[in-house]
């Protein structure tokens, strides 16, 4: 073939292996933990995540947990004290879920990963760049170019999945006595639906994601704060501190908000990057000194009385 014989391999991924310092067999695609070099060599992924990556991980790792969070609060309601306790056991079912998938992952055993760097957002989509250099036969190189960003997500969700069935259904039949029986599980229920959902946004649209996911966070994060204020009719300090539920839900607001900054900045320059953090609780106190403009009881009494 004529593919063989040619110098360089045609396509952006396509590579040759190479052996004993030459180069030998046809253009192909490169064997997984490989990815093809700038002189078409099929080359091993040796080099650490940097922040921006580990931030990434971060971000799909919070997913499932926070869906998990939200469904939890959402069908307990007022009716059950056990609330709290499926709180902990979702976050510790995601936490042993991440330790497993990061020991499992090259190099085995290890609370490291082996990446290949990730270069443009063609990276992500290998299968719609398989090259035809005769225009008739297409050269399948198909490959995780980002290795292991793309797949060690999806082993993760994996594991959530598996120790939510083995641990959930056993604590919820326990202890949510004060749910009906319907209403149990529908927490489990509802996680066997956003697990799949989950799965396909990483496989159609992970790359997209990775670029886009501390906007997504800051812009969702703001979002929230500002409904869970409203409906919870905070407009001032006190209102604000007399409960600790609303506390505890203001500064997991500000965690995210500062995970958004850092991630967006990535801290290459710490003199300017840090004091940038100073700007987390702009939108509570924003939101606190602006909520008494913007009462519709009082917008109502005023065009009432034609001011």
């Amino acid at each position: 073939m004529s593919v063989a014989m040619s110098s360089t391999c045609p396509g952006l991924y396509c590579g040759r292996m190479m052996v004993n310092g030459s180069m030998e067999g046809e253009c192909g695609v490169c064997p997984r933990g490989e990815r093809t070099n700038q002189q078409k060599i099929c080359e091993r992924c040796s080099e650490s995540p940097e922040l921006y990556d580990w931030l990434y991980l971060g971000f799909m790792a919070m997913l499932p947990l926070v869906l998990h969070w939200f469904f939890i609060e959402w069908y307990s309601g007022k009716k059950s004290s056990s609330a709290l306790l499926q709180h902990v056991t979702a976050m510790l079912e995601c936490s042993v879920s991440a330790v497993i998938t990061l020991l499992v992952t090259e190099p085995v055993g290890m609370f490291s990963i082996r990446s290949c760097r990730v270069q443009m957002l063609s990276d992500w989509y290998t299968m719609l760049y398989n090259p035809s250099p005769d225009y008739i036969n297409t050269l399948h190189c198909t490959q995780e170019a980002v290795y292991p960003l793309y797949t060690i997500v999806l082993i993760y969700y994996a594991f959530c999945l598996v120790l939510m069935m083995l641990l959930r259904p056993l604590l919820v039949k326990k202890i949510a006595c004060g749910l009906g029986k319907s209403d149990r599980f529908k927490s489990v229920y509802a996680a066997l639906y956003f697990f799949p959902i989950l799965t396909v946004l990483q496989a159609v649209g992970g790359g997209l994601l990775y670029y886009a996911f501390p906007y997504i966070i800051l812009v969702l994060s703001l979002v929230t704060l500002a409904v869970y204020m409203s409906a919870s009719e905070i407009q001032s300090f006190k209102s604000l501190v007399t409960k600790k539920k609303r506390l505890v839900v203001l500064f997991s607001h500000w965690l995210l908000h500062a995970y958004g900054i850092v991630s967006i900045s990535r801290l290459d320059k710490l003199e300017q990057d840090l004091p940038l953090l100073a700007l987390v609780p702009g939108p509570t106190l924003f939101y606190i000194a602006t909520a008494k403009f913007t009462e519709p009881s009082r917008i109502l009494s005023e065009g009432g009385s034609g001011h």
